[in-house]
């Protein structure tokens, strides 16, 4: 079976398959394709790669990463909080976020988004930026660690599953069994994500489980208007396997 490599950002998807044309993306994505997409494309092909389901439709314009894309992959702890500061920490937090994504020493950028995080474990932008630096290196158990952080204080948020799902299923070999359970949650939250649908059916289909392989691919499959390209991709397992 060929994996489909997606991007999610600002909630426009972009494709592409073995040989296929990327979609243009953003100009003001957080890495240069050429340092992040297509060496980790290139690297890790015909096997589900993370690509992070960006949740921005109520954040700011994002500005380049500049030291999450240095060279520099070591991480110290998350600071402690000096006391008295609650009342200011969600603004102080968005402003950690943006001194982190100008600064150029890669290990302090690290630092002052986990830093965020403790300030205001609600904002998403750090955990956003966490996420692609740890995905930029391959640590896909950072990224798990990451967004689970995010759903413990944002319990209800499709995105923060999605994205701990699609880390289980960056490793190699993909993390079924762990990966299962995240879009079950993310499916129970959101009914109509056909994203969970089609990868709860893929993962079915890996494991033997025609049935439930088939219950999934088909919801996904029926979701044409909205998801075409999920539909098709749900199509085509579904010709693979025997069912369509």
């Amino acid at each position: 079976m060929r994996w489909r490599v997606r991007i999610y950002f600002s909630g426009v998807c972009s494709e592409r398959y073995d040989g296929y044309e990327w979609a243009a993306l953003q100009e003001n994505a957080f890495m240069p394709r050429s340092q992040m997409w297509q060496p980790a494309y290139d690297a890790m092909r015909n096997r589900f790669i993370l690509l992070i389901l960006f949740s921005l439709l109520a954040l700011s314009p994002v500005a380049p990463l500049r030291a999450l894309s240095a060279t520099a992959t070591s991480t110290a702890s998350v600071p402690a909080i000096a006391p008295g500061d609650t009342g200011e920490n969600p603004m102080k937090a968005r402003e950690l976020v943006d001194a982190a994504i100008n600064m150029t020493d890669s290990e302090r950028a690290v630092k002052l988004l986990w830093q965020a995080t403790a300030m205001d474990p609600t904002l998403e932008e750090a955990y956003l930026y966490l996420g692609l630096f740890y995905n930029s290196r391959s640590n896909f158990g950072k990224v798990v660690e990451v967004y689970q952080r995010l759903v413990k204080y944002e319990p209800r948020l499709v995105t923060a599953y999605l994205n701990i799902g699609e880390a289980y299923m960056s490793f190699s070999p993909p993390k079924f069994n762990d990966a299962l359970p995240y879009y079950h949650k993310a499916l129970e939250l959101d009914p109509t994500s056909s994203f969970a649908e089609l990868r709860l059916g893929e993962i079915y289909a890996q494991q033997g489980d025609k049935s439930q392989a088939v219950k999934y691919l088909k919801l996904a499959s029926g979701d044409r208007t909205k998801n075409p390209g999920v539909a098709a991709e749900a199509d085509r397992i579904l010709h693979e396997i025997g069912a369509s």
